[in-house]
């Protein structure tokens, strides 16, 4: 984890608190966790009883659970993301390791200087 302020990980917490209420609502198994770098997560359990972790990615306003594109969805509209993941959730998570979205801003913002 990147130098997070404790706004930001405040901020995490309450969206993901409000995604477990959420999913919960609809019997999906959802746990608040801090991980092991200190971030806020969300264990959620699929129809397959395997878990997955949902993290929350301030920067671009996303909820994900792994690092490709169909695994994130935008944190700024709660019922589109409880939605999504109960679509996945149904359907099982994806095959393979959990992968974690690695956005090096500063590469971005630098671009124009290489």
């Amino acid at each position: 984890m990147v130098n997070t302020r404790p706004d930001q990980l405040a901020y995490q917490e309450r969206l993901l608190t409000a995604l477990r209420d959420e999913l919960r609502a609809r019997t999906i198994p959802a746990v608040l966790v801090i991980a092991e770098d200190g971030r806020p997560g969300l264990d959620v359990v699929d129809s397959r009883f395997r878990t997955r972790r949902v993290f929350v990615h301030l920067p671009f306003c996303w909820f994900y659970w792994g690092d490709q594109q169909d695994e994130r969805v935008t944190c700024l509209r709660l019922f589109a993301a409880v939605e999504r993941l109960a679509e996945v959730v149904a359907d099982g998570w994806n095959e393979g390791e959990q992968g974690e979205i690695g956005v090096d801003l500063s590469k971005i913002v630098n671009a124009h200087r290489s």
